[in-house]
């Protein structure tokens, strides 16, 4: 006779089925985790949003600054009060998950400050260190390089910031910002040294070195125009036949049949004798913000590629929730194919769109009217 096994309830199933596909449901809560906060997302100068980053960022520097101090020591937790023991067992976790969501953040705050074109290989860098941040391979590195990740996370939070009270963005701004990114681990080596000097050639190597090498990387992206423009995004951008402004409306005039859901306005243009190219765009700006942007008219020639044909300066405030409403127009153009660009006043791309420009004589048309 042999003993009967316990019979599985639901939650040891549950539990047996995360052992077996515990991959599979890191991959898959990473991509629902980074989909939910697109949808949830605020803007980039809530006063929520910003005050949750920084209660996210002092805990895991308070936490990795315990870390760092009992590193190598042994740790007993069965004789810890109950709150304290929990806080030990899931303090890890608790770091990781909290890196992972400021890492969501600022990958969608950068993802919708620019084309996907030009800062493709500054996103790839924030992808792949939020995967690095969920892969196990990666958690065992040690302190260096969860520190590595809070130093990502504290500058790419004051990059955004910084602009938000300065009101610009610029080079001087963006140093601006570096620097106040630098200052809490620097406050925290700082202390170091004055009370731990012992501690001090670790706490250099385990907590500056990754900070500069994080910073050095912000520097060269920033150097080749490869950082987006945060705060500064684009949720709209389109083609027009006609933009005009009645009161606190826009009425944009178009062509576009309705099934082409995917352009907007008129990027197939068919022009007439006479007729101007509208570009109509929404620029998110901070309240409080006020700058300039460019609009930078390009044509495609077969000899030089895209070579640009006009610039038009647009002052741009901050603070309306649907975004800055701006256009400009261009009277002299050719058949071709275009394109316009949305700049700041240092070349760095904002939004961009494109549209094919055919000319013909004057026949009947029937305009539709967006009204924005």
């Amino acid at each position: 006779m042999t003993e009967a096994a316990p019979a599985v309830g639901a939650i040891g199933r549950l539990k047996l089925y995360y052992e077996r596909n515990e991959q599979r449901i890191a991959v898959l809560s990473f991509i629902c985790g980074f989909l939910f906060d697109i949808l949830m997302v605020d803007r980039a100068d809530s006063w929520e949003a910003i005050g949750q980053q920084v209660l996210y960022l002092a805990v895991i520097l308070a936490a990795l600054t315990q870390m760092f101090f009992e590193e190598g020591k042994p740790l007993e937790t069965g004789t810890l009060f109950v709150v304290k023991r929990w806080y030990y067992q899931y303090r890890s976790a608790i770091i990781h998950f909290f890196l992972g969501t400021l890492l969501n953040v600022y990958t969608i705050f950068f993802f919708k400050s620019s084309s996907l074109l030009v800062s493709f290989s500054f996103l790839v860098f924030l992808v792949f260190l939020l995967w690095a941040n969920e892969s196990e391979r990666f958690k065992s590195l040690g302190l260096s390089f969860k520190f590595t990740l809070l130093s990502l996370c504290t500058l790419c939070f004051s990059a955004n910031v910084v602009p938000i009270f300065v009101g610009s963005i610029g080079l001087v701004v963006f140093l601006l910002s570096m620097f106040a990114g630098c200052l809490p681990l620097f406050g925290v080596v700082w202390w170091i040294r004055k009370h731990s000097p012992g501690l001090f050639p670790r706490a250099r190597r385990q907590m500056l070195v990754p900070l500069g090498a994080v910073l050095t990387g912000f520097l060269v992206f920033y150097f080749f125009r490869l950082i987006p423009p945060v705060p500064l995004s684009i949720p709209f951008i389109g083609i027009y036949h006609a933009v005009e402004k009645t009161q606190d409306t826009y009425r944009l005039s178009h062509e576009r049949p309705a099934w082409r859901i995917w352009h907007h306005g008129d990027q197939e243009f068919l022009a007439q004798p006479g007729d101007k190219v509208y570009v109509f765009f929404r620029i998110f700006s901070p309240t409080r913000f006020s700058d300039q942007v460019q609009l930078r008219w390009y044509l495609k020639e077969e000899a030089r590629g895209w070579t640009l044909q006009d610039t038009i300066p647009i002052k741009i405030l901050g603070g309306r929730a649907e975004g800055f409403r701006g256009y400009g127009f261009k009277s002299n153009y050719q058949p071709g194919e275009w394109k316009v660009q949305v700049e700041t006043t240092d070349g760095r791309e904002i939004g961009r769109v494109y549209f094919q420009l055919e000319t013909r004589p004057e026949w009947p048309r029937n305009f539709e009217i967006d009204i924005e």
